[in-house]
């Protein structure tokens, strides 16, 4: 019994100290971290090119691209960590099926970053409300309907549209879509993220993710010697926007559990998905599951491809997307 008793108390001892360590951890040193200022960054508006334009869509500035055409309209949705940029290279071949917009989500491109303190009716950087900023854009510009194009988690807001304002969606064209690996912060961290402790030092910890950004970008590429600066350029601006680091953080607290698989065989509109085989993102054998899991969808794997083919392999996306397009235009 004694044994037992010094067991238990050393067991508790050690308890105590693993409780105390935490404590400081979590609790204390926090505070103690020097958070740098970041001065140097700029307005998107002092980043925007001579195609850009912005929108007030419930007081965040939202930032967009349009390309003329006749007929249908094609929205390009970018995936976790892209932008605008990233479809830079189809949009414009993509208007001989139709007018073409793209726009950079809340804590992404040149959209603006909005603070938590200025957050109105809507946490802007939840997953939840990306269908709902896609509508109010689309009522805001005109759009009655359109294809969607998703990219990753542009992807999953592509089907969230679908499924929740069918009446908007014409068809889909899901490019490795983050369907069933849709990466972030599991949700049940938020409250630890939560924490004022550690939100204090949220912002370090995305400049820590950001630093890592290009070793991210190899990952998206089958072939890394097509990796330009011009594409660097594109992937490291959005670093350079106010408060940046805050917003990214925000998203990664916002991060929750959406599982659309269920849901799939709902979608009543024509579908596409297209992969490279060698996705090391969203596992191509994702994509083929998702392809299947869609009734009548048709799936293109593109060879000696990453997870970006519409920048990677873009004469390859392009063949696939306009066969579909031109069948689905054409009612077949």
């Amino acid at each position: 019994m004694n044994t037992v008793k010094k067991i238990l108390g050393s067991l508790t001892k050690i308890l105590a100290v693993l409780f105390a360590i935490t404590s400081i951890l979590v609790f204390v040193i926090p505070y103690l971290i020097p958070i740098s200022t970041t001065d140097d960054l700029l307005d998107s508006s002092e980043l925007a090119d001579a195609g850009s334009r912005f929108v007030d869509i419930e007081g965040i500035s939202i930032h967009y691209k349009q390309w003329e055409g006749s007929g249908s309209h094609l929205i390009l949705l970018h995936g976790f960590g892209a932008s605008v940029f990233s479809w830079h290279r189809v949009a414009q071949p993509l208007t001989e099926f139709g007018a073409v917009t793209t726009y950079d989500r809340p804590a992404f491109g040149l959209s603006e970053r909005l603070l938590p303190a200025d957050f109105q009716d809507v946490n802007p950087y939840t997953r939840a409300y990306q269908p709902e900023l896609l509508k109010k854009l689309m009522d805001d510009l005109g759009i009655r309907s359109a294809v969607l194009i998703g990219n990753s988690a542009g992807g999953t807001v592509a089907v969230q549209m679908a499924l929740e304002y069918p009446q908007y969606v014409d068809a889909l064209i899901l490019v490795d879509p983050a369907l069933l690996t849709t990466g972030g912060s599991p949700a049940w961290l938020n409250p630890i993220m939560s924490l004022p402790s550690i939100n204090r030092i949220g912002p370090l910890i995305v400049r820590a993710i950001a630093n890592r950004s290009l070793s991210l970008l190899d990952r998206a590429y089958h072939d890394t010697s097509l990796i330009s600066e011009e594409t660097i350029e594109g992937y490291t601006q959005p670093f350079r926007v106010r408060h940046w680091d805050v917003a990214f953080w925000e998203f990664l607290k916002a991060t929750e559990d959406l599982d659309l698989t269920e849901r799939l065989d709902d979608l009543g509109v024509p579908v596409l998905v297209i992969t490279g085989d060698d996705d090391r993102i969203v596992p191509t054998a994702d994509s083929i599951q998702v392809a299947s899991l869609i009734p009548g969808a048709e799936l293109i794997v593109i060879p000696a491809c990453g997870h970006v083919p519409q920048e990677e392999c873009p004469e390859e996306f392009m063949r696939a997307a306009a066969e579909f397009l031109k069948n689905r235009l054409s009612g077949e």
